[in-house]
């Protein structure tokens, strides 16, 4: 069962789709995972896999378009805000609370890729959240901070002198999250199994969605540079937490990243790595996402 739901976020509102278990009348209040998606990504893709799978185990599932991305509202268009991120997850368990047949009290929450880290980073300080899971999650500014040849401050520097330039001439930049196909990535020596992976998800009919636009605005990059979805897990997210890897190590980062999660909490559950599995493979694949859902869904079922 899908549900279309409209999340008041201030004054503009997120666009989010609440997956539910079928044939449920009569029983007792469900279980619900809100989950927090990858960068670029838009509800119908790798967060409706998931949700659609969590449903068919009895969870319900609420993923959502971030602000100013997908069909929710906000402007400018394609921020990538991760204290925004944050924020959106914190209303979207607002509106999942006050759903009928929803127990307030037993809300999880399920973070993949760099939803990982945002989910991670939101839990620490909202305690409603009663269960951390994680997909290949990443700390994005970790990532951020390590694309840049010639470090972050500097990269800072030229953000600021870009950022002047673009109040001046009163426009906005964007920039590509991927290239848009596997030729442009080849003509820039991009050919690791991992970028040619998520130009296959994202950019080919495999896993494209005409609301997700593979444009960041330029203006994100500062606000990710500086973030880092870690601070303070040690002394804050108290609550249960699972881990799932994908087990060929890549150049995501998100097999270290997980690691050090794991490292960090102090509620640490279950660590799980799929052997075989790369980074965009725990998206779509069955095989990997059916392995990585029946083990959420033990895992909320005992800790909600």
């Amino acid at each position: 069962m899908l549900q279309h739901v409209r999340i008041p976020r201030g004054p503009i509102e997120l666009a989010a789709d609440l997956h539910l278990p079928g044939n449920t009348g009569g029983a007792a209040p469900l279980r619900a995972v809100v989950l927090s998606t990858p960068g670029s990504s838009v509800k119908e893709q790798i967060g409706a896999n998931y949700a659609s799978r969590l449903a068919a185990r009895g969870i319900a599932a609420l993923v959502f378009d971030p602000a100013h991305q997908g069909q929710s509202g906000g402007e400018p268009r394609d921020i990538e805000d991760p204290y925004r991120r944050g924020e959106d997850i914190s209303y979207a368990i607002d509106a999942l609370s006050t759903i009928p047949g929803v127990d307030p009290e037993r809300i999880g929450v399920l973070g993949i890729c760099a939803g990982g880290g945002y989910a991670v980073h939101t839990a620490r300080t909202d305690h409603r959240i009663k269960a951390v899971g994680t997909v290949v999650p990443s700390n994005i500014g970790t990532a951020f901070r390590g694309f840049q040849p010639d470090g972050p401050a500097a990269a800072l520097d030229a953000l600021a002198d870009a950022r002047l330039e673009e109040t001046r001439a009163g426009e906005l930049t964007r920039v590509n999250w991927l290239p848009d196909t596997l030729e442009d990535a080849a003509a820039v020596g991009l050919t690791d199994i991992d970028t040619t992976q998520a130009i296959t998800f994202y950019r080919t009919e495999r896993g494209r969605s005409e609301h997700s636009t593979n444009r960041r605005l330029s203006r994100s990059d500062s606000l990710l540079l500086g973030y880092d979805a870690y601070h303070l897990v040690d002394q804050l997210m108290t609550q249960p937490l699972q881990v799932i890897l994908a087990g060929r190590i890549g150049n995501t980062g998100s097999y270290e990243s997980g690691m050090r999660l794991w490292e960090l909490a102090p509620d640490p559950v279950d660590l799980m790595v799929i052997e075989r599995a790369g980074h965009y493979e725990m998206y779509d694949e069955p095989e990997y996402v059916d392995a990585a859902v029946n083990r959420l869904a033990d895992f909320y079922s005992d800790r909600l």
